[in-house]
């Protein structure tokens, strides 16, 4: 575990060292003077998304048939019920609860339409067992429609079920990998009509990824100084910047949208550390400050132990041999060792004292969580 974590700080290490070394080299004119924060140059697109222009999600209920005996077992009495009535569509008439079919599973199909998908393009779906169907190996997905929201049918999924897995053996012996009860169909639908979406015509409303008043404003000023006008755009707040579409492009509002996309923006980027408590993962990039502080860190260790003995009485003694437990309690504490960080040290100052006087991937998100407290962290620490 240790090593691991080891590998994934020096990995973050390296990476950091050569992209600041890569971006200082192709964008000379971001970088940032002593003191000042580190810029960097993204496209509006990578920043903001236009309002309006989204996915949206799909779901079906379906069959899938095909299966060798891996299917629905009789307790799951919606399989069987509909299968009886894919049979009547068909001109078959059986009853329910006569029929056992192990080769069939009833599955939730699901989907993302999106935005103007029109009338026979192609997208995935991700199937997965409603039922106890143990696997969906080998099977076929029947015709299921696929809803939104607003329970209109959107598009239509058939296909044979690729699940990345698979589940073998039997009595007693099984080895399963992955999850074969989920599986995917690549283009395994075909839109059947396109989503209701209006494409602004008078004003565009941009929505920030990451709500930032200076990239806001950044962003604003990047547009205006584009198309010639201060009026033209005008951040609303952190998270929208409302654009106003010109005379000269009101008929070519696709084009006003390509322009405004491609347009750079100085961006600082937010200074994270994101923090895996149940795995003991840690990422954190190389430029991040510290406050000059001092780390005392110790470790106390108490340990109960318990074994059992059996006492036995002597020979032609009246006693009862018994099982007698005897507990032992050792405690053990560590030696306190300091770790102190100069003026201008770094993240990477941090992990390198850290790793030097041993500390755990543990140890490391309990100091990492106090320097927060302590306000000698100047980032923003988020665990997962």
């Amino acid at each position: 575990m240790w090593r691991a974590a080891n590998g994934i700080l020096l990995f973050g290490f390296l990476f950091g060292f050569l992209f600041g070394v890569v971006g200082g080299t192709a964008r000379a004119g971001t970088e940032a003077g002593p003191g000042e924060p580190r810029l960097r140059r993204s496209r509006i697109k990578e920043l903001a998304s236009l309002e309006g222009v989204r996915e949206n999600q799909l779901l079906g209920y379906g069959l899938v048939v095909g299966l060798a005996g891996t299917g629905d077992k009789r307790q799951t009495v919606f399989s069987a019920q509909t299968l009886t009535n894919l049979l009547e569509r068909m001109g078959v008439s059986v009853d329910p609860r006569a029929i056992q079919v192990r080769n069939t599973a009833a599955v939730m199909v699901t989907a993302v339409l999106p935005p103007f998908a029109q009338p026979g393009t192609r997208i995935d779906v991700t199937v997965a067992t409603a039922g106890d169907a143990t696997t969906l190996q080998g099977g076929v997905l029947l015709l299921t429609p696929l809803k939104a929201a607003d329970g209109q049918v959107y598009a239509v999924a058939q296909g044979p079920v690729i699940t990345g897995g698979f589940l073998a053996g039997g009595g007693g012996n099984q080895r399963t990998l992955n999850h074969p009860t989920t599986g995917r169909i690549p283009n395994g639908a075909i839109v059947e009509q396109a989503p209701p979406q209006e494409f602004p015509q008078q004003e565009l409303h941009w929505q920030l990824r990451e709500g930032d008043f200076t990239t806001a404003v950044r962003i604003a000023e990047a547009i205006n100084a584009k198309f010639g006008g201060e009026a033209v755009a005008e951040a609303e707040n952190a998270a929208l910047v409302s654009v106003r579409i010109p005379e000269d492009y009101r008929r070519r509002v696709v084009e006003f949208v390509s322009a405004i996309e491609n347009l750079e923006v100085a961006t600082e980027p937010e200074k994270k550390i994101v923090i895996n408590e149940r795995t003991g993962t840690i990422v954190m990039g190389q430029d991040i400050a510290i406050a000059p502080i001092s780390i005392l860190h110790g470790a106390l260790t108490v340990e109960i132990q318990t074994s059992f003995s059996v006492s036995q009485p002597a020979p032609f003694g009246r006693g009862e041999t018994a099982v007698v437990p005897e507990v032992g309690v050792g405690v053990n504490e560590e030696q306190a060792r300091n770790v102190r960080l100069k003026p201008g040290a770094t993240v990477e100052d941090l992990a390198r004292a850290l790793i030097s006087i041993g500390a755990t991937p543990r140890d490391i998100i309990a100091i990492l969580e106090n320097l927060r407290a302590a306000g000698a962290l100047q980032a923003r620490l988020e665990v997962i």
